[in-house]
């Protein structure tokens, strides 16, 4: 991601149906979208038509979620 762009790449993220959530995050990767879609279908569409085309991106990864598991963090509120 060009971080020159970071806001407005991630006001772009978040007009796309099926965004939840957006972290800043460290490592390899600047950002990290979680979204939802009904089939794998959907989310390459997603992927490719929506999110590759926004100005400043400069690649992705994507992970699909199998499966959840939470812990309950007591000193964590939302």
């Amino acid at each position: 991601m060009d971080s020159k762009k970071r806001d407005q790449i991630i006001d772009e993220l978040f007009e796309i149906d099926g965004v939840k959530e957006i972290s800043e995050v460290t490592g390899r990767f600047d950002i990290m979208v979680t979204m939802h879609a009904k089939s794998l279908n959907e989310m390459h569409k997603v992927v490719s038509e929506k999110i590759g085309k926004i100005e400043g991106i400069m690649g992705s990864e994507s992970f699909i979620e199998m499966k959840r598991r939470a812990k309950p963090m007591p000193y964590m509120s939302d």
